[in-house]
């Protein structure tokens, strides 16, 4: 299987890097040609997923007809998936769609100029090369990738075709955490010097979809081209359907949730990725044959990689188990704390007068006040409601396809919140402390390269 992977591998650099582009490719400058502000966008769909029903298909359809972008078809490797697809579009939009059976049946057919990516966690960067062979405009959810040769090769390939491309961390859209971007960047907040994150839910079905997986039969999907890289393994619905719960066609908790608020981090900081990462966790409680945690902690140390005299460290532990204390992510500085649960940033825990006179100091307190009401307007060229991050999101995404303009989430940023998820995987999966090699672009545990 390590010489399948190779080979996939090496086939879609060669084609990130203009070798086998296909019939169809064209060069990047040409391509900033086409879609002129009166062009209709023809978009199309990878993976109908509860996500893209739920979220993303209400976020275009509230914008497309301003953006003037069209839904045209779907593609899917399960055969449900697709006509359920097509019939929610038609519910939701009025119109009818194509349907394909896999993306390379989508792209050969030429009909889009642009892709919404929602299948499983592992195959984001990949279908993204895909999409970049072909020379289509990207909207990816996230994380990018669950391995670094899946995230090498995935951004490699953005770059060198020039597409637009968004990665799906909705924050970065968010008028509350730009107001605390920018609030940071102005050294008002002074340095970071502890970063908290929690995210906490008691859902023993969070990712199960038992109903489903005693409904689907392997004669109903493309099992092997789900696999793609991935060790060849034998017909299971839950690692298709429930896929979140297994090591490596997801990572589970970093991937899902870890890679919104661990990208917030390399946003405020201007820092890529950690320099180191502890980790443990296990499955505690939800006994019901996953192979991802239910639980877990992570410790990370953020820092200039030639200067570890300086930096500061981001605490973040989740649950499956007992929602208490639910979501948090909280920056702390010497004189308070910037909260983006509350959307505060107030003097709590600065240095007071006592302890400060005290080393013949001055007192040091933030100025408190509400980042949501002194954020700044986020300029959209239709009304969609400031507070709705994934449709503020994805208008962001559809400007950019006709101004060419860098997106609020570039691949740089799924690249990176990558880097940090693999990171925390290799930590809770060997127990050892994992570094990461600036030189290779490798994720290593206890000095060693990890892999699955």
């Amino acid at each position: 299987m390590k010489k399948n992977r190779r080979d996939f591998i090496k086939k879609t650099a060669l084609a990130s890097g203009g070798i086998v582009l296909g019939a169809n490719a064209i060069s990047a400058s040409s391509y900033k040609k086409i879609i002129g502000a009166n062009d209709r966008v023809r978009v199309g769909i990878a993976g109908f997923s509860n996500r893209f029903k739920g979220a993303l298909l209400p976020a275009f359809n509230s914008l497309s007809k301003a953006q003037n972008f069209e839904l045209v078809g779907v593609s899917d490797i399960w055969n449900r998936r697709r006509d359920e697809g097509m019939a929610k579009v038609k519910e939701v939009t009025g119109n009818k769609i194509t349907s394909w059976r896999n993306n390379e049946e989508m792209y050969d057919k030429n009909e889009i100029d642009a892709v919404i990516i929602s299948t499983a966690d592992f195959q984001h960067a990949l279908h993204t090369v895909q999409a970049a062979n072909a020379k289509k405009d990207v909207y990816c959810e996230k994380p990018f990738a669950e391995t670094m040769a899946d995230a090498r090769v995935g951004m490699k390939a953005v770059k060198d075709a020039g597409i637009v491309f968004q990665i799906g961390s909705q924050r970065r859209s968010g008028a509350n955490y730009h107001a605390a971007n920018n609030y940071i960047k102005s050294g008002k907040f002074g340095d970071i010097v502890m970063v908290e994150m929690t995210w906490n839910v008691n859902q023993p079905g969070r990712w199960r979809l038992p109903k489903l997986t005693s409904e689907i039969r392997e004669s109903d999907v493309d099992w092997k081209r789900y696999q793609m890289n991935r060790p060849e393994a034998a017909w299971d619905p839950r690692k298709y359907l429930e896929y979140r719960l297994f090591w490596p066609y997801s990572s589970g908790i970093p991937g899902q949730w870890m890679s919104h608020q661990i990208d917030t981090v390399h946003w405020f900081s201007g820092l890529n990725h950690p320099r180191s990462v502890a980790a443990n966790g296990g499955i505690y409680l939800w006994k019901d044959g996953r192979k991802n945690f239910d639980t877990m902690s992570a410790v990370f140390d953020y820092g200039p990689v030639d200067d570890m005299s300086s930096g500061f460290q981001v605490t973040y532990s989740s649950r499956f188990t007992n929602s208490a204390g639910g979501t948090k992510e909280i920056y702390y500085s010497n004189a308070g704390e910037l909260n983006l649960d509350t959307n505060k940033v107030s003097d709590n825990g600065g240095l007071n007068e006592r302890f400060a006179s005290a080393m013949d100091m001055k007192p040091n307190k933030l100025e408190s006040f509400d980042l949501a009401e002194n954020a700044p307007k986020v300029v959209t060229s239709a009304n969609t409601g400031a507070d709705n991050m994934t449709t503020t999101h994805m208008l962001n995404w559809m400007e950019c396809v006709r101004s060419r303009e860098t997106t609020n989430g570039p691949v740089e940023a799924g690249y990176n919140h990558s880097i940090a998820n693999i990171m925390t995987t290799a930590a809770l999966r060997t127990g050892l402390k994992a570094t990461f090699d600036e030189a290779t672009q490798d994720v290593l545990a206890g000095g060693k390269v990890f892999q699955y």
